[in-house]
């Protein structure tokens, strides 16, 4: 106890210096007092302020301080209250006695992984975590993986969220376990402690965090002296950004950059932040100076002066919570003692209980206070089912007042309470009780309507008024549709009459909110000019989307009982009336006649008058007739149902004005009306909506039409469509081209077919539920093989998120594994073929135009003919039996007479090609229909369907021209129409078909038919294509050995232009090469080189198209390119210290002409400046900087390459006298003080001089980071440094893939070597000096560098790219003598340099002897700097790896450069006298060389290892699971929200946050609190600012 008083001691001094020791009262005095709440909170008055006075804001030290005096000052004596003992002991007691409950309930941080089976999750919001996914069986079913927000709980344990294995094996309950009451478990005075001790404390912090003012405090908590202490607090909202906080805080308190991004940190992360600290007067001065800051589109920010005691309070309130969320993980019993306490009603009545309190509060309190809270309710209240539905009860009553606070707060819906909603309103027991006994439905939805007050004189919604405010509201209130959503997500299997009652309480205000929308946004076509101003459109749209699920489930829901689907019925057919009373209203009717049939009609048209496209009444009836016929109660109850009042012209009205607009659209009509009607005519087909409108609209006029008669129908439909008047001919109708009205009956006859044809609903066709997603993947992979990812995107989700894809994909699709491309294609099987329909309805234009090429692609590979026709399709269902009757109806049958009559005429322009396959389609499909109907049929009497006769007969058909069969027999051989030949030839022997079958019924009505005659044609269509086949086979033999033998005659007959041509090629044109001519010509440098002829290469100019050959004069042709520094082979990771940068080139593949090139950019910089800066989007180019995109390829580029004549030296084929090396070597360094180093002249045109002078500049001025300067003795060097580099590079990374040196390099790569290579030999300046300085060290050059200080191969380039300048002998000799010298350079860098390894034993050859005698002398002349190797195999191995990349770099240089050999071979290998001449030289004596290799500096080792990305687990949750335990060191521990790893270092860091962002430079870069600097040296230095970092949750 003394220890204790002592520590005490020295807390209580520095909390009061001044002041007297105070010593806390001990628990059992506070049990002894009458109040025990008087004493607790006089305890809290005297050191709650003092302990939070915030005088150590900032300092680590203080902080800790804090937190360590509240704990033993403030926390230790509620512990010691609430367990009446040590709470160590009394802790461990507890939590040894707990019996767990089954739930495993753990919460999620943010970015946290979670998982959902697919199969056994009850709703895609019922989620595993990581340790309960793992343990579970769900592990090897089909399961979804994302990343948590933040806030939800694993669901393991409950029974409700999964269908099975509801637990995993860590929280399995054991066999005959029953549930106990946890309380019961406690001591009973431990009982009577925990509740007043926890309402107490709960009462604490609910009153503070509640508190409104700012000066004083609740009553009994009133400081013992009142200091005038203030803080000026900031608060967070979402509407102002980090700029306008630090600037305001700048301007406000007087603080540094630094200081006011600290704050504004801490704003956004904990919701408050404290920015002065004084007097009232002097905190008051900063409020006043950040209220008058504000903006003239946003409010100020809230900021409150408040007394630095409540601000103290309120913050150990918190810490209370946090206690107490804390306290209750160690029994369950203590967590339901807290959650009685919590959800208890106080005297005040309703909404009195402490939890009510909070709720109702939510918005006015910060975020931080929230967070917490949040957290403490799923962990006490959420967790338990019995408190859980008392807490809903309560959230249901209060939900309007709740969701009204949500949408006038700023705060997004993660911080708010209405986030809750989905841990309750998921639960079916929950929702449902909800449902019934609060009548949550109808309160969900008439809340959100009542937010949706902007109306026009119909009472539609209306948006186009919406200011920025009002769009802000209405996002927030989108929420709610998402709480209808959770309620709705689980139909139920049975039905009480209270939930029928309740519910259709519920589809009354559901279609309330469709009424509203039935309507809304109507258009009318733009005549005469443009619209003027784009009208809101997105509005309704996202309304649309957002309500296209809960239509769905309300669907679902009405399935499931017949009841409740009759009355829904009979309810949308009632609210539909009513919309359709303004229809009729003062319009007379008019009279259509037409092919002997007459139907009356109002007056309308799609051209003229006002027309919606949403119509979400209609279809939501469309949606439940398609329901009555799929489980039967429309055959079953007809007496139920108003059948009878239906208006089958009605019905269709709508919907059919609705796809007429889009056919007028299609045509062009609109064009006037901008791009908002084009967007929605999108979104209307997109896959997003088009299943609540599109579709919908199909199914309503399949409704229609079943109910009406087909003459009819088809008349009303052609006056919609505007092609018929009403006296049925083309008067009264607006004047269009034959293009609109071609088109025009293009889309009507392609309505005709969906109508008809679209049978694989449930419900209209007799087809099971998964058909319909089984013929969407049929039709989206007759385009192209796709991957699964792009099959998902196509497909309709379901309100879980499924789209039933895996179910279905085997039975149709063959998955190909990844190959090149890098992603496994499913291709559809070969049986699968016949199911497709070139007409399907989700086609757009261009996936029909594509699906068509590619399946005539397979017919013609197959063999086949081209002809596409329509499958044979489903039986309908006896609700929509009659829509047969289209296909054989007197208007159908006159419309397709009259398109086959126009087609007669080639030159005709009232038809077009489409427009005729599409009335063969139509026909193709009435005979199928004839077709199955004969084949399912017992006899004749039983086909009602008989087009074939109606169709053959001249008298029977509906014109006097000729029957519709003669007219397909005359068009069968008509020339012009040779493309549909192989359809007409497939309809009549259709009709022959047919007529075998009915021929065969007739005379045997009594046998069943067979369909043995349709099996014979087959095989004799078979037959005839396989004769026509093998006959086209012989044809083309014969021509073949045709062409051959005129080949032969043409060479022998020019028998000595061949030889001459073969010569000048280099190559013979009968014998192949012998082997020693091979062999010596692949050697580039020396007397045995062997090189081609001067090459004539021609290039096209990809910008004005002509063709031009590369020459040293005339007007030059460039290859476009980028040119970038780069440290990406360099070892150095050190930031600090960065290593020297090289500049690299990457190609692009457009090649054009110079003057034409110049042209382009200067048009792209026109371009760019007339653009007005508020209409610019983010371009992936800077044409401030020079860059722009390759016309061709669009790859990004800065510069030009110029292409250079390839010139061959013959002096490469002289025989000369060769110096030795010996000789050489003394020769030359007698040549070194008498070399010049003046520059040559260009022998090329001005043209190409200035377009090597131009990338000469842009590699100087990127390499350099400085302005261009063409007299700078740096830029040949830079030149040459870049080709050197991207040589390197290049090498390097065909070595790291494997792949062959030569002739795997892709075209653009090839072209950029060798124009970079040709581009180098054209630098004349000369490296002489340093030549010298590094390969001829005696005599001594001054600041010569070091052996171990030079890139080889670098040097190479420098050598021999210009003409040699080192000129002792010849040219061959001094190439042959140069490359041994720098090779032989080389060797004695791998030897100096490469670490020791392992010695093998075996026997010495001659090549380890040599490697062996090489060593000693450098070791000789080095001493001891070397260690001792007796291993000769293993410095000839260090060798041979060390001096292989360079070999491999010059091969491809001297390839290049020479256009000859592949392999940098010299005339002769280089002796071992050679080599001890050269390590004689003073590479060994240079003063740099041991001080380096001792340690005193950075040097290369080789071989030398590339720089590699770090491997990333196998598991990418194991990774998403780093990333949410992830803290971001610069925020206080704080959870970061956006983690990204570096994939470099393998390090984490903040990914667009201003909390790890350091100044390099004066610029800003995120390092991750100082955790990544490779990943920052990569970024600022290796790529002008390009890192390389991975973002592991939004991926």
């Amino acid at each position: 106890m003394s220890l204790t008083r002592l520590f005490f001691f020295h807390i209580n001094v520095w909390l009061s210096p001044v002041s007297q020791t105070l010593l806390p009262p001990l628990p059992q005095c506070w049990w002894a007092s009458a109040d025990l709440q008087q004493e607790l909170y006089h305890h809290l008055a005297a050191y709650v302020p003092r302990i939070f006075l915030g005088r150590g804001e900032g300092n680590s030290r203080e902080e800790q301080k804090e937190e360590l005096a509240c704990q033993l000052l403030l926390l230790a004596p509620l512990e010691w209250l609430l367990l009446g003992e040590d709470p160590a002991s009394g802790l461990a007691l507890l939590q040894e006695n707990n019996c767990p409950s089954a739930l495993c309930g753990h919460v999620f941080k943010v970015g946290e992984p979670t998982y959902s089976c697919r199969e056994c999750a009850a709703d895609p919001t019922c989620v595993l975590c990581m340790q309960c996914f793992l343990e579970s069986a769900h592990r090897q079913h089909r399961y979804r993986m994302t990343t948590s927000g933040g806030g939800g709980f694993c669901d393991c344990g409950d029974t409700e969220a999964w269908k099975n294995a509801p637990w995993c094996q860590k929280h399995a309950r054991v066999d005959g376990h029953t549930e106990e009451d946890p309380v019961a478990q406690l001591p009973p005075d431990l009982i009577t402690r925990a509740y007043r001790v926890f309402f107490i404390i709960l009462k604490y912090a609910v009153d503070l965090l509640t508190w409104e003012q700012e000066d004083q405090l609740p009553a009994g908590l009133e400081p013992p002296e009142r200091a005038d202490t203030y803080f000026c607090v900031v608060f967070n909202d979402e509407v102002h950004t980090y700029e306008q906080v630090i600037y305001t805080l700048q301007k406000a308190v007087s603080c540094s950059h630094k200081e006011a991004l600290s704050f504004a940190t801490a704003v956004d992360r904990e919701g408050r932040k404290s920015v002065r600290f004084g007097d009232f007067q002097f905190c008051e001065q900063a409020k006043s100076v950040i209220v008058r800051n504000k903006s003239r589109q946003s409010k100020p920010l809230r900021v409150q002066v408040m007394h630095s005691s409540v601000v103290a309070h309120q913050c150990f309130a918190l810490k209370t919570l946090k206690w107490l969320g804390q306290i209750i993980k160690y029994s369950d019993g203590l967590r339901r003692i807290l959650c009685q306490v919590g959800l208890q009603q106080g005297p005040e009545g309703e909404n009195s209980s402490l939890v009510d309190r909070l709720m109702l509060n939510d918005s006015r309190m910060w975020k931080g206070a929230r967070n917490i809270y949040h957290q403490l309710l799923m962990n006490s209240v959420l967790m338990d089912l019995k408190f859980k539905k008392i807490f809903a009860i309560q959230f249901a009553k209060n939900y309007e007042h709740l969701q009204n606070d949500y949408v006038k707060d700023d705060h997004d819906r993660e911080f708010s309470i209405t986030d809750l909603s989905v841990q309750m309103f998921t639960v079916p027991s929950l929702g449902r009780m909800l449902m019934v006994e609060e009548n949550l439905m109808t309160t969900i939805i008439r809340t959100f309507v009542d937010h949706l007050r902007h109306r026009d004189v119909h009472g539609r919604f209306q948006f186009d008024r919406y200011t920025a405010q009002q769009a802000f509201k209405f996002g927030r209130v989108q929420s709610l549709i998402g709480d209808l959503k959770y309620v709705l997500i689980s139909a139920p299997s049975e039905w009480s009459d209270s939930l029928r009652v309740k519910f259709l309480e519920g589809f009354d205000a559901v279609l309330d909110l469709l009424t509203c929308m039935q309507g809304m946004d109507p258009v009318v076509r733009q005549v005469g000019q443009h619209i003027e101003m784009e009208p809101e459109w997105e509005a309704a749209f996202t309304l649309q989307m957002k309500l296209t699920h809960i239509i769905s489930m309300i669907q679902d829901w009405c399935s499931t009982d017949e009841r409740v689907l009759i009355q829904a019925y009979r309810k949308c057919l009632s609210a539909l009336t009513q919309c359709h009373g303004g229809l009729l209203d003062g319009e007379p009717p008019v009279s259509l006649s037409m092919a002997g049939h007459c139907v009356e009609t109002f007056r309308y048209q799609v051209s003229q008058d006002k027309v919606s496209i949403h119509l979400p009444v209609c279809r939501l009836l469309a949606g439940l007739h398609v329901l009555l016929s799929r489980t039967e109660v429309a055959s079953r109850f007809p007496e139920q149902l108003p059948l009878g009042e239906l208006s089958p012209h009605l019905l269709i009205e709508l919907p059919l004005r609705c796809l007429v607009l889009c056919a007028q659209v299609h045509a062009g009509m609109w064009r006037r009306n901008g791009f908002s009607l084009i967007n929605q005519i999108y979104y209307y087909h997109n896959v997003k909506c088009r299943m609540e409108m599109f579709d919908k609209d199909i199914i309503m006029l399949q409704a229609g039409a079943s109910m009406m008669d087909p003459n009819h129908f088809l008349m009303m439909v052609l006056s919609r469509f505007e092609l018929v008047g009403p006296d049925c001919s083309g008067s009264g109708l607006p004047h269009r081209d034959f293009v609109q009205q071609n088109t025009l009956i293009e889309e009507m006859l392609h309505l005709i077919i969906m109508v008809i044809g679209e049978r694989y609903v449930a419900g209209v066709g007799q087809v099971e539920p998964l058909e319909e997603v089984r013929r969407e993947i049929i039709h989206q992979l007759s385009i192209r093989p796709m991957a699964h990812s792009e099959l998902v995107k196509a497909l309709p989700e379901n309100g879980n998120k499924e789209t039933g894809l895996e179910r279905v994909i085997d039975s149709v699709a063959l998955f190909k594994s990844p190959g090149v491309t890098g992603r496994g294609l499913y291709e559809l099987r070969p049986e699968s073929f016949k199911h497709f329909n070139l007409y399907f309805h989700h086609y757009s234009r261009a996936d029909q135009s594509k699906a068509e090429e590619a399946q005539k692609k397979l017919r013609r590979q197959r063999g086949d003919d081209a002809a596409l026709p329509p499958p044979l399709p489903p039986p309908l269902c006896p609700l929509f039996g009659s829509l047969v009757n289209l296909l054989q109806c007197d208007v159908l049958l006159a419309v397709e007479s009259a398109v086959l009559q126009w087609a007669m005429e080639p030159g005709g322009g009232g038809w077009t090609e489409s427009m005729l396959q599409r009335v063969l389609h139509l026909v193709g499909m009435a005979l199928l229909e004839e077709q199955q109907q004969l084949e399912n049929s017992s006899g004749e009497d039983h086909v009602t369907f008989n087009y074939t006769s109606r169709i053959t007969c001249p008298g029977e058909a509906p014109t006097s021209s000729g029957s519709i069969l003669a007219l397909l027999e005359t068009l069968q051989n008509a020339p012009h129409l040779e493309v549909h030949k192989d359809m007409i030839t497939w309809i009549l022997k259709m009709i022959r078909n047919i007529k075998m079958i009915r021929e065969r019924t007739s005379s045997a009505s009594s046998i069943p038919v067979s369909p043995g005659g349709h099996e014979l044609m087959r095989e004799k269509e078979k037959a005839e294509r396989k004769r026509k086949a093998e006959m086209a086979r012989l044809r083309r033999e014969k021509i073949m050995a045709q062409m051959s033998e005129m080949q032969k005659n043409f060479i022998n007959e020019n028998k000595e232009m061949f030889q001459q041509s073969g010569e000048e090629m280099g190559v013979s044109t009968v014998d192949f090469p012998s082997l020693e001519l091979t062999c010596a010509s692949q050697v580039c440098v020396g007397p045995r080189r062997v090189g081609g002829s001067e090459r004539r290469q021609q290039v096209i100019c990809i910008l004005c198209q002509e063709e031009q050959e590369v020459t040293g004069v005339g007007q030059a042709m460039v290859l476009a390119a980028f040119v970038q520094r780069s440290t990406v082979l360099s070892r150095n990771r050190h930031w600090r210290d960065p290593p020297p940068v090289a500049t690299s080139c990457t190609p692009a593949a457009g090649r054009a002409r110079s003057l034409c090139s110049s042209r382009y950019f200067e048009a792209v910089q026109l371009k760019e400046q007339r653009r007005q800066q508020r209409l610019r989007g983010h371009n992936s180019y800077d044409v401030e900087n020079g860059e722009f995109l390759c016309p061709l390829c669009e790859c990004l580029s800065n510069t030009v390459i110029p292409l250079l004549p390839h010139t061959y030296d013959s002096c490469c084929l002289l025989s000369a006298d060769h110096l030795s090396l010996e000789a050489w070597l003394k020769k030359t360094s007698q040549q070194v003080e008498s070399l010049n180093s003046a520059p040559r002249k260009h022998p090329f045109s001005i043209s190409i001089c200035e377009m090597i002078i131009t990338f000469s500049m842009s590699v100087y001025k990127v390499g350099l980071k400085t302005n261009p300067n063409e007299q700078d003795h740096r830029v040949p060097v830079l030149s040459w440094s870049t080709c050197a580099y991207t040589i390197q590079s290049i090498e390097r990374l065909l070595m790291d893939e494997d792949k062959p040196l030569f002739g795997s390099l892709p075209c653009r790569q090839d072209d950029c070597l060798s124009a970079l290579t040709r581009f180098s030999s054209a630098c004349w300046a000369s490296s002489c000096m340093f030549c010298a300085a590094v390969l001829l060290p005696d005599p001594p050059v001054e600041n010569a560098p070091c052996i171990l200080h030079v890139d080889m191969f670098h040097l190479l380039v420098r050598v021999f790219a210009p003409p040699t300048c080192l000129s002792a002998g010849s040219q061959v000799t001094d190439h042959v003598h140069l490359l041994h010298l720098i090779t032989v350079a080389h060797m004695v860098q791998i030897l100096l340099t490469s670490e020791a390894a392992m010695d093998q034993d075996s026997g010495a050859t001659e090549e380890e002897e040599l490697t062996c005698q090489l060593y000693s002398t450098l070791r000789k002349h080095l001493g001891s700097v070397l260690p001792d190797v007796s291993s000769g195999w293993q410095l000839l191995h260090r060798l041979k790896v060390g001096l292989l990349p360079f070999l491999r770099a010059a091969a491809l240089f001297f390839h290049y450069l020479n256009s000859s050999g592949q392999v940098p071979v010299s005339g002769r290998s280089i002796t071992h006298c050679e080599t001890r001449c050269l390590c004689r030289y003073r590479w060994c004596h240079h003063p740099a060389l041991k001080h380096t290799l001792q340690g005193g500096g950075d040097f290369i080792r080789f071989p030398r290892e590339s720089n590699r990305l770090i491997d990333l687990p196998e598991d990418y949750s194991v990774l998403i699971n780093q990333a949410s335990s992830f803290t971001c060191p610069r925020s206080g521990g704080d959870k970061s929200r956006a983690p990204t790893l570096c994939l470099v270092c393998g390090a984490m860091l903040c990914s667009q946050s201003y909390c790890c962002q350091v100044e390099v430079d004066g610029e800003p870069w995120a390092a991750g609190g100082g955790v990544c600097g490779w990943s920052l040296m990569v970024s600022v230095s290796a790529g002008e600012g390009r890192g390389i970092r991975r973002s592991v949750i939004s991926c």
